[in-house]
C-alpha cells in the first residue's frame, strides 16, 4: 500500500535515538554460529543470561504496553528469540555431552547452578519439576494463546472489508479527510498484519516446547550412552551427572520459554484499548466494592473453621473488607459531591444538547452495497467500480450539462450479501443482485443457441441475461450474447436511472452555478435576469422541465436568451419551456434523428385532434380528462405505431399541435416511453417531414 503522507520510519527513529539497527542481523547470525561452532562454557553462561534478560523484558513489555499494535514487533522477536533458545539448545548439548564426565561445572555455571541450587541436586525432583512446567506450557498457556490467536486473525481478517467501507463512508460524509482516512487505513492494515503474523507466532511457540521435551529425553539417553561406553562411568553416576546437567539445561532454556508464552498469551488476550495492564486490572477486578465485600466474607468464615490455617485466611478477608469499606465510602463521597455542585457544572456534565449538526441531510444519488460487493469498492482489493461511477458521472455531467452530483457509497448489512441498491434523494431507486466473481451473458433479442448459467435479467433495461464463468465468455459472444463483467452491469444500471431522473439531480444550487458559469462569459446576458426577469425558482422548474424529456441543458446561452426574451410576457414555466423548446428545436430534432434530411413521423388525425382540443379545454389541460375508453385506444394505436418504427430501426415520433404536444408528452411518458412527441414549431425548416402513419380512433 502507497501513502501519500509520511508515516513513521521505525529504522530512522532507531537511528535517531543512537541504536545501530544491526541488532538483529547480528543475534540471528549468532545463533548460526553457536549451531555450527563450539561455544565456550563462559560464553554459553552469558548467552543463557542474555537469554533470560531478554524473556523478561519482552513479558514485562507486553505488560505495560497500552495497545497490542503499540508492540507489533512481537511476533518477530518472539521468533527471534526462540531460534536463539534452540541454537542455545544446540550448543548446550554439545558441551554437555563432551565435557559433561569433567564435572558439573563443566557445561557452565548456569547449568550447573539450575541443576543443583534450583532443584537440589536431586534429578528425580528435577524431572518432575521441569514436567511440570512443561505442561503448564504446553497444555495450558502455548494451547490457548494459540486458539485465541487464531480466533482474533479469523475474525479481524473477516471485518477488514468492512473497516474500510466504514472509513470510505465517513470520508464520503466528510466526518474525516484525506489524512485522517489514510492513517486510518493503515492502523486497520496493520492490525490485520500483527493478529496474522501472531496466529503464526504461536505454531513457533507450540513447536517449542515440543522441541523441549525431545531434547530432554535425547540429551538423558546420548549422555547415559557416551558417559558409559567413552568414558567409562558407571551406570548410577552417569545417570546422576548427564540428567543433572540435561535438567539443568532444559530449566534454562524453558524458563524463558514459559516467560515469553505468557507474554504471548497475554498480547492476544489484551483488548485494544488505551490501557495497560495494570490499569486494566485495578479498573475492572478490584473495582467492585460487593464482590470484595463476598469474598471478605466467605473467606472469614473459611478462616474460622476449625483446623484450618487461621492467619492468611483472615489477614486476606481484613484486607479485601477493608479494601471494599474503603472503596464504598470514596463513592458516597463522590456521589454528595456532585449532588451539592453548583447547577453550571451539574449541566456541563450532562450529554450535549441536541442540534441541527445532528441532522444529517440525505445523499443525492447513494449506492447501498451488501458485504459481498465490498471488494468492488475498494481499490485495495482491485476493486475498479470507483472508477466506473467517475466515468458514469463525467459522462452524464457532459450530456445533461451540468455537474451530476457525487455518488455516495456505503455498505448495508441489511442487504443481501450479493445486492445493491441505488438511492435518490433517500428513496430506493433500484435495487439488483450481482455476482461479482461471475460475468453478464445478455441476450440483446437474438442469439443462436443458448449457454449454461444462472438465468437472470439485466437490472437496466430487463433483458434476459445469464450469469457465467469467465471462461465461457468468448462462446457467449460467439452466439451473439453481449457479455459483460459485474461492475459493468451495475454502473450501467446507475446510469440509466440517473438519464431517467436528471431531472432531480438538478437543483437550486447547480443552476446558479451555471448561471454563474455562463455570466464569465456573457456577463450582460445573465445580469437582471435572476430575480429581476424571474426569479432563481422559475428557471430551475424550466431545466427540469428540459430534463424531464431527455432534452439536455448544455446550449444554456440559448436557454437564458430565450427566458430573457419571454420573462416580461410571461412567467408560467410551462409556457417558458415551450418557448424554450422551439429555441432548441435543431439541437432536439438532432438528438432524435441526427443529420438526416428526412424525419419520419406519426399523426394523429384532425378529427382526433379536434375532440382532443375540446376535452383539453374542459378539463384544464389535463390527461385525466380524456374520456377512459378513448384514451385506451389511443395508447394502444400509439404503442403499435411505436413498435412498427422500431422495427424498421427509425425513432417514433409523434408530430402533433403545440397546445398538444406538452398533455400528449406526459400521457406517453411511462406507458410509451420511446415515443417522442413534438410540436410543429418544433421542426427545422430545413428538415422534410414524412408521415409514416395517421392515428385516429
Amino acid at each position: 500500500m502507497k501513502f501519500p503522507i509520511p508515516l513513521p520510519n521505525k529504522l530512522s527513529a532507531l537511528q535517531g535515538r543512537g541504536i545501530p539497527p544491526i541488532g538483529v542481523p547480528v543475534l540471528v547470525l549468532s545463533t548460526l554460529a553457536m549451531v555450527i561452532l563450539p561455544i565456550p562454557a563462559f560464553l554459553l553462561d552469558l548467552m543463557f543470561t542474555f537469554n533470560i534478560a531478554l524473556a523478561m523484558v519482552v513479558l514485562l513489555v507486553t505488560i505495560y504496553t497500552r495497545r497490542p499494535l503499540d508492540f507489533a514487533a512481537f511476533p518477530t522477536i518472539l521468533l527471534v528469540s526462540t531460534l536463539l533458545r534452540l541454537a542455545l539448545n544446540v550448543a548446550s548439548t554439545r558441551v554437555v555431552l563432551l565435557h559433561g564426565h569433567e564435572g558439573p561445572g563443566a557445561a557452565g555455571h548456569v547449568i550447573d547452578a539450575f541443576g543443583n541450587v534450583v532443584i537440589g541436586g536431586n534429578y528425580a525432583v528435577g524431572l518432575i519439576v521441569f514436567i511440570i512446567l512443561m505442561i503448564i506450557n504446553f497444555m495450558v498457556v502455548t494451547k490457548g494463546a494459540g486458539r485465541i490467536s487464531e480466533v482474533s486473525a479469523r475474525f479481524t481478517l473477516d471485518a477488514l472489508p468492512g473497516k474500510q467501507m466504514a472509513i470510505d463512508a465517513d470520508l464520503n460524509a466528510g466526518l474525516i479527510d484525506q489524512d485522517q482516512a489514510r492513517i486510518r487505513r493503515f492502523e486497520v492494515t496493520k492490525e490485520a498484519d500483527f493478529y496474522g503474523s501472531m496466529d503464526g507466532a504461536s505454531k513457533f511457540v507450540k513447536g517449542d516446547a515440543i522441541a523441549g521435551i525431545l531434547i530432554l529425553f535425547i540429551n538423558i539417553i546420548g549422555g547415559l550412552a557416551i558417559g558409559m561406553a567413552q568414558f567409562n562411568l558407571g551406570f548410577g553416576e552417569a545417570i546422576q551427572i548427564y540428567t543433572l546437567l540435561t535438567i539443568g539445561d532444559g530449566l534454562v532454556a524453558q524458563i524463558p520459554s514459559l516467560l515469553l508464552s505468557i507474554g504471548a498469551a497475554i498480547m492476544v488476550t489484551r483488548q485494544n484499548t488505551d490501557e495497560d495492564m495494570g490499569e486494566q486490572l485495578v479498573f475492572q477486578l478490584v473495582d467492585n466494592p460487593k464482590a470484595l465485600m463476598v469474598t471478605a466474607g466467605i473467606m472469614f468464615v473459611m478462616g474460622i473453621v476449625p483446623g484450618m490455617p487461621h492467619f492468611p485466611f483472615i489477614l486476606l478477608a481484613l484486607l479485601a473488607g477493608g479494601w471494599s469499606y474503603y472503596l464504598t465510602k470514596k463513592k458516597e463521597q463522590e456521589s454528595e459531591e456532585q449532588k451539592a455542585a453548583p447547577p453550571m457544572e451539574l449541566s456541563a456534565s450532562q450529554p450535549k444538547e441536541l442540534s441541527w449538526d445532528d441532522v444529517q441531510p440525505v445523499d443525492v444519488i447513494g449506492l447501498e452495497v451488501g458485504y459481498r460487493l465490498i471488494p468492488m469498492v475498494d481499490k485495495e482489493q482491485g476493486g475498479e467500480l470507483l472508477d466506473r461511477v467517475k466515468g458514469v458521472r463525467k459522462k452524464l455531467s457532459q450530456d445533461f450539462g451540468f455537474l451530476v452530483p457525487a455518488v455516495h457509497i456505503r455498505d448495508n448489512l441489511e442487504l443481501p450479501p450479493n445486492v445493491y441498491r441505488i438511492t435518490l434523494m433517500g428513496v430506493a431507486g433500484g435495487e439488483a443482485e450481482i455476482r461479482p466473481d461471475k460475468e453478464l451473458a445478455i441476450n440483446p433479442g437474438q442469439v443462436y443457441g443458448s449457454i449454461e448459467g444462472e438465468p437472470t435479467f439485466d437490472p437496466a433495461f430487463g433483458l434476459e441475461a445469464v450469469w457465467i464463468n469467465e471462461e465461457q465468455r468468448e462462446h457467449a459472444q460467439a452466439l451473439g450474447y453481449t457479455v459483460v463483467d459485474a461492475a459493468t452491469v451495475l454502473a450501467t444500471h446507475l446510469s440509466q436511472l440517473l438519464t431517467n431522473n436528471a431531472a432531480q439531480l438538478l437543483g437550486h444550487e447547480e443552476v446558479q452555478n451555471l448561471l454563474e458559469l455562463l455570466a464569465q462569459s456573457s456577463p450582460k446576458l445573465v445580469e437582471g435576469l435572476v430575480p429581476d426577469q424571474l426569479p432563481l425558482g422559475a428557471v430551475v422548474k424550466v431545466l427540469q422541465n428540459l430534463l424531464n424529456e431527455a432534452i439536455p441543458i448544455r446550449d444554456i446561452r440559448t436557454i437564458v436568451q430565450t427566458l430573457s426574451e419571454y420573462a416580461p410576457k410571461s412567467q408560467e414555466p410551462d409556457i417558458l419551456t415551450a418557448a424554450v423548446r422551439i429555441s432548441l428545436k435543431r439541437l432536439i430534432v438532432q438528438e432524435i434523428n441526427g443529420i438526416e434530411a428526412e424525419m419520419p413521423v406519426i399523426t394523429l388525425i384532425p378529427e382526433l385532434e379536434q375532440i382532443l382540443h375540446q376535452t383539453m379545454q374542459a378539463s384544464g389541460g389535463e390527461t385525466t380528462g380524456i374520456e377512459p375508453g378513448l384514451a385506451e385506444r389511443l395508447q394502444a394505436s400509439l404503442t403499435q405505431a411505436t413498435q412498427e418504427q422500431e422495427l424498421k430501426g427509425e425513432a417514433a415520433v409523434l408530430l402533433t399541435s403545440g397546445v398538444l404536444r406538452s398533455t400528449l408528452a406526459k400521457f406517453v411518458k411511462n406507458t410509451i416511453p420511446n415515443l417522442r412527441v413534438l410540436s410543429y414549431q418544433e421542426i427545422p425548416d430545413e428538415k422534410q417531414i414524412r408521415i409514416v402513419q395517421a392515428v385516429g380512433n
